[in-house]
């Protein structure tokens, strides 16, 4: 009987998955997520699930709040600048935003890294900037995942997304159920796109401009990968003080869809969002990308934010003390339209 040949054994890591190096990364992010920690976090980072104890001193009859998202295709130009640090920013700060504009206080965050091959220093970058956008809003960074999938990610691209959950008394759980014909919507200004409408904006960017990352744009005072990587705001802090002070009827965090699309999912029926056009200022870099593109306004507005991160419904009786509460935080604010009856959508006027 002829000899078989002698085979190597294979392992996980000729696959392309190294396990090693994703025990490594563990321990490195552990620490940076345990710094967000809090008295309500059981146990630590490694188990199968992470464990919250819901303080019932603090909520007396508490509705759980939560959300996921991701960073979408802005991930793209992080990967062009190495900028890995703002994005965990911009999904935590987004997912913030989701849950308080119902009212909630975000209580723990988890996330989910995948990639084709692990970086450690990227995934600690990465994590980093989660972490400190959890510190900043009171919540704790307690869980998630991090996947090597090769063949499925391109060398040096990964994906990120996460998952929040926050929590109101049922009492001052804010819905935009009580909005009526006269309320009058304000919008809270935008850093830039924050995390939405990328696709397009870096079609008319490189393709159609053939801008590079790094390169200067004098329509908008910036480079172009700058422009394009300002981190998403969190607006916890001012709508903490709107619905603190009981002034507050419903609210829209402006994502994908633009004020088109997302506002309307906070009115009742018979009544229509009346929006005046120019009425805030809108960012250079809308106005550029429009330019570039030739982009209708039905398409900008149903795309972008047009540097309004947020709208709020403010009763009208309850404007002036709503007024006094944003200037005492110096919070800039726009009156950009009033609640009208109508149908359950956006007019823009």
């Amino acid at each position: 009987m002829a000899n078989e040949p002698k085979s190597k054994s294979v392992t996980y890591a000729d696959a392309g998955v190294d396990i090693s190096s994703g025990d490594r990364t563990k321990e490195r992010i552990k620490y940076l997520a345990q710094k967000t920690f809090n008295r309500n976090v059981l146990g630590g980072i490694g188990g199968f699930g992470a464990l919250f104890r819901l303080d019932l001193q603090r909520f007396k009859n508490p509705i759980l709040v939560s959300s996921a998202d991701g960073v979408g295709t802005k991930l793209k130009i992080a990967f062009e600048l190495g900028m890995h640090h703002s994005v965990g920013a911009d999904l935590v700060n987004h997912c913030v935003n989701d849950v308080a504009v119902q009212g909630a206080i975000p209580l723990f965050f988890l996330d989910y890294l995948a990639t084709g091959r692990l970086d450690p220093e990227v995934a600690e970058s990465v994590v980093t900037g989660l972490a400190d956008a959890c510190k900043a809003n009171g919540c704790a960074l307690i869980g998630g995942e991090t996947a090597q999938m090769p063949g499925f990610y391109t060398d040096g691209e990964y994906d990120l997304a996460g998952f929040i959950v926050g929590a109101v008394d049922r009492d001052k759980l804010v819905t935009g159920g009580n909005i009526k014909p006269g309320d009058v919507l304000i919008g809270l200004p935008s850093t830039g796109l924050h995390t939405n409408g990328y696709s397009l904006a870096r079609k008319l960017f490189f393709e159609v401009a053939g801008y590079k990352p790094t390169q200067f744009v004098s329509a908008i005072k910036d480079k172009a990968g700058a422009a394009l990587m300002k981190t998403h705001r969190s607006y916890l802090s001012v709508i903490q003080k709107l619905v603190g002070g009981g002034v507050v009827a419903g609210m829209a965090h402006i994502t994908g869809g633009g004020i088109t699309e997302n506002l309307p999912r906070i009115l009742p029926k018979g009544t229509c969002a009346q929006v005046e056009i120019g009425s805030w200022p809108v960012l250079p870099i809308f106005e550029h990308l429009r330019a570039l593109g030739q982009v209708s306004q039905e398409e900008m507005m149903r795309t972008f934010n047009m540097g309004v991160g947020l709208i709020a419904v403010i009763p009208a009786a309850k404007f002036p003390r709503a007024k006094t509460l944003l200037d005492r935080a110096e919070e800039k604010f726009f009156v950009i339209g009033r609640i009208v009856k109508g149908e359950r959508r956006v007019q823009y006027t």
